[in-house]
């Protein structure tokens, strides 16, 4: 009896974690799926104790065997072998199985992993390690099936199935991976999605990981018996805790033992354990099982129906509105980094008056610590009147905490932001301190997008939504601008409203952006930035020392006679206007950095700026 007939006529008993065991044994740094090669016999002992337990089904481990998360551990050039090796040891457990055990061979979900620290992989890049890691499972002959598991990106998992399905007639299992019990992270009902999987060819639909028994249970109450799938229920051993710096699970067999025949009646044919579980777990499920046979109706639970996240109050992002038809001046005003701030807000208050788009807020320039950016813009909403746009870093805060930042600021009104990375923190004046960077700046620009739908990135439904314009910063201080350009074509897919760039300091690159931009198609509005200079010292080190930032050499030239000449702060300001002139020539945002706090400098730039509306009309 093969792998799909055996779960038409009963309940199977997959297999429990495997990276759980084996992280109690080599630690979180460890290449897992390398121990294939390395460390077969501690594998072997895993499935076997499995087997022993009670499984029928075991799948190999290959959860991470890709090309890309191998890549990692410097072991890309092994994908063949660690996965032929898996197929092999697993194989070996089954063969000296006393019943019937059917091997899966495991692909684990990729997105959100990079191999790179620029930006996240691609679809095509994810297809590429999925097609390969299945060809190899697939060219070992000693597999019953195929498992994919922990997919969030319900996407990607679609594209996935479709790759395997293509590549084999093997039973197929598709199971997605919630934060939120009954609802993936793009908001789509866990019912929803497990019947489209299964009209895409999926013999098996369900869920694995995250969750533990009781909110796996939750979930699956509102989910219908598909009609050409069964249903696979994977759950964790309840939540983690840490204990000495270690990752542990402290859910006993016992408790998972009782959900067992629960999952049967919600209609599982495959029950097995996630993150957590081991052999003494899924000899409890077996133990529970009151009976194999598979039920065949169900009594769905529909879930209390959720309103329908509201729009946000009416916001004009009016510096986006006038961009489209006149010349419009940003001005970043750094934050200060003592609690003198009488300086700071009369500057806002001088530029917001001469009209400026927007004072633009910076989050912990070059990684030095200021007074909040949100607690100003707040300030400059509130008690100025005056439009903040607020940068947000993906070095300073996590997952966790970009989401709070994100619910703060539109909870306060504030709905301009942009997006960056942020300088390394070892730059700064603590270089002891932690970079985070969980997210790149597009993924960021993403997860904001979803706010503005109502939906949180677990999935969860926020009742209302966000109306935030999402800035991508750019650098087209390089050799190639064109090449360059790709970067905003990127950021505009993933959600940017607009682009500020680095300041340029080389007139020619203005027109050289401009000649890209068009070339490409781009219509996303740029605000290109312009810095003045107050010395040749302050030019040098702007050349020589800041990331990002490059001068061209007549303008060191110019600052370093200026330096002799003793009228510097007048020259600086003539190269920043002769800028202004080549920006305002082929576009209308500039973006004004203010040169250490001199708020009065980037007043005269602006009110420059502002007379071409003049002269223009």
């Amino acid at each position: 009896m093969n792998f799909k007939e055996a779960l038409q006529q009963q309940v199977l008993i997959a297999d429990g974690a495997m990276g759980t065991l084996l992280y109690s044994q080599y630690g979180v740094n460890s290449a897992f799926e390398g121990l294939n090669l390395t460390h077969g016999g501690d594998i072997l002992k895993i499935h076997q104790a499995y087997i022993a337990a009670g499984a029928d089904v075991i799948q190999t481990n290959t959860y991470a065997a890709n090309r890309i998360k191998l890549n990692r551990y410097g072991l890309a050039d092994k994908t063949k072998a660690i996965n032929e090796a898996a197929v092999s040891l697993a194989h070996t457990a089954q063969i000296a199985a006393e019943h019937r055990v059917y091997v899966l061979g495991t692909i684990g979900g990729i997105a959100g992993v990079t191999d790179t620290e620029i930006e996240p992989l691609t679809a095509e890049e994810i297809d590429a390690g999925v097609q390969e890691q299945t060809t190899y499972l697939l060219q070992t002959q000693a597999i019953d099936g195929l498992l994919l598991e922990t997919y969030y990106d319900i996407d990607e998992l679609k594209r996935a199935l479709k790759i395997v399905r293509a590549l084999t007639d093997l039973p197929v299992v598709a199971n997605v991976t919630m934060y939120e019990p009954g609802v993936l992270q793009d908001g789509t009902p866990l019912n929803t999605t497990l019947q489209d999987l299964a009209t895409l060819g999926a013999d098996v639909v369900g869920a694995n990981c995250r969750l533990g028994p009781y909110n796996m249970s939750r979930a699956f109450e509102s989910v219908a018996l598909p009609k050409t799938a069964a249903l696979a229920i994977y759950p964790n051993a309840g939540l983690p805790d840490v204990q000495d710096g270690k990752t542990v699970y402290d859910s006993p067999a016992e408790y998972f033992e009782n959900y067992s025949d629960t999952f049967r009646q919600q209609g599982a044919h495959l029950i097995g354990g996630c993150c957590g579980t081991t052999p003494a777990h899924i000899k409890g499920l077996v133990a529970g099982l009151q009976s194999r046979q598979p039920v065949t109706t169900k009594k769905v639970t529909l879930p209390a129906a959720e309103a329908v996240p509201t729009a946000a109050d009416p916001r004009q992002h009016d510096f986006l509105q006038r961009v489209q038809h006149e010349k419009v001046a940003l001005v970043e005003l750094d934050p200060p980094k003592t609690f003198t701030t009488a300086k700071f807000f009369r500057g806002a208050q001088a530029l917001s008056q001469a009209g400026a788009g927007a004072i633009t807020l910076s989050d912990g320039p070059l990684a030095n610590p200021t007074i909040s950016n949100v607690a100003l813009a707040a300030q400059l909403k509130y008690q100025y009147g005056i439009t903040p746009l607020v940068h947000l870093t993906t070095r300073d805060h996590n997952l966790i905490g970009l989401q709070s930042e994100i619910m703060g600021l539109h909870t306060l009104g504030i709905a301009n932001i942009l997006v960056i990375t942020g300088d390394p923190a070892k730059v700064g004046d603590l270089p002891g301190a932690t970079s985070v960077y969980d997210l790149h700046s597009v993924e960021l620009m993403q997860m904001i997008k979803k706010f503005n739908a109502g939906i949180s990135p677990t999935g969860r439904n926020l009742q209302e939504k966000t109306n935030f314009a999402v800035g991508g910063a750019f650098n087209p201080n390089v050799r190639n601008v064109e090449r360059a350009c790709k970067m905003i074509t990127r950021k505009s897919a993933y959600g940017a409203d607009f682009i500020i760039t680095q300041p340029i300091f080389d007139v020619t690159k203005v027109h050289e952006l401009r000649l890209a931009l068009d070339e490409q198609g781009i219509t996303t509005p740029i605000f290109v930035g312009v810095m003045p200079l107050l010395s040749f010292r302050n030019a040098s080190f702007l050349h020589h020392e800041v990331p990002g930032i490059r001068l061209a050499d007549d303008t060191l030239v110019r600052m370093q006679q200026a330096e002799v000449d003793g009228n510097e702060r007048e020259v600086g300001l003539q190269i920043a206007k002769e800028t202004i002139d080549a920006i305002c020539a082929d576009f209308n945002g500039v973006h004004i950095n203010t040169p250490l706090r001199h708020h009065e400098i980037s007043l005269e730039l602006l009110n420059y700026v502002q007379a071409k509306n003049t002269v223009s009309v």
